[in-house]
């Protein structure tokens, strides 16, 4: 499987169920897959228990291929061993983990977009413009499987504009984050995937248009927009835990 492929596996993995007549690295993937979609959904919640037989029960394959996943999203950080008791959903991303995250994303994501820029191929601009469309489908969905839904696509999109830049490194340093997977659960929040489909559009603007300075410059305003907005979060919950003390 290619690395755009692989990208258009992951853009659709919403399901619960799963389908049969798989290999083991094929079916373990595809559990992977669902259990990110239910992370994203907050369907599954954070600091939750996930024990490998109710999982097996749920999904309804055997548990091979769930410890398997759960192994590969241990060792990502998304999941934590729990000696005797399975695993747990590890709480939500600090202010300090998210401000960190940031610094970083600046750091690389401008100069990926840059790279796409010259070197993206017709077929990749296209796949791009194929996840914003689909994208734009979910914008506003209701419920949170929507929204999680809108948040792997995005996490799709910024990869793939990594990958088009053609440095491995820079894009394996930016999966390792999973920005879209910490930031998309910090909470259910609509106003997040419309004004993200605008800044997506003006960074496949610049890239299609072969404007590297553009490209980069679109990217980076997305970014810092994107940190205020999810940063007001953190103000938010700040605020309300003051407010508990106080009462």
């Amino acid at each position: 499987m290619d690395d755009e492929a692989m990208i258009a596996r992951r853009r659709g993995a919403m399901t619960d169920g799963m389908p049969p007549g798989r290999s083991r690295g094929r079916l373990a993937d595809e559990v992977y897959d669902t259990l990110l979609g239910q992370l994203m959904s907050l369907r599954i919640e954070p600091g939750s228990r996930v024990t490998i037989d109710v999982l097996a029960r749920e999904l309804g394959v055997s548990q091979t291929p769930i410890r398997d996943a759960l192994n590969r999203m241990e060792a990502e950080g998304l999941v934590v061993r729990v000696p005797h008791a399975g695993y747990r959903i590890p709480p939500q991303i600090t202010r300090e983990r998210f401000e960190d995250m940031l610094e970083i994303r600046l750091l690389l994501e401008p100069a990926a977009a840059r790279r796409s820029a010259e070197r993206a191929s017709s077929k990749q601009v296209a796949g791009l413009r194929r996840m914003l469309e689909e994208m734009a489908e979910l914008e506003g969905g209701d419920g949170p499987l929507a929204y999680g839904a809108f948040g792997l696509r995005d996490a799709a999109f910024h990869d793939l504009v990594a990958l088009s830049a053609g440095n491995q490194v820079i894009r394996e340093a930016l999966a390792r984050l999973h920005t879209h997977v910490h930031l998309f659960r910090l909470h259910h929040d609509t106003q997040v995937t419309y004004l993200a489909m605008a800044e997506h559009e003006e960074v496949l603007a610049a890239i299609a248009a072969r404007d590297p300075e553009a490209a980069a410059y679109a990217m980076r305003r997305h970014i810092l927009l994107s940190g205020e907005r999810f940063r007001r979060l953190f103000d938010e919950a700040k605020g309300a835990d003051g407010m508990a003390v106080k009462a």
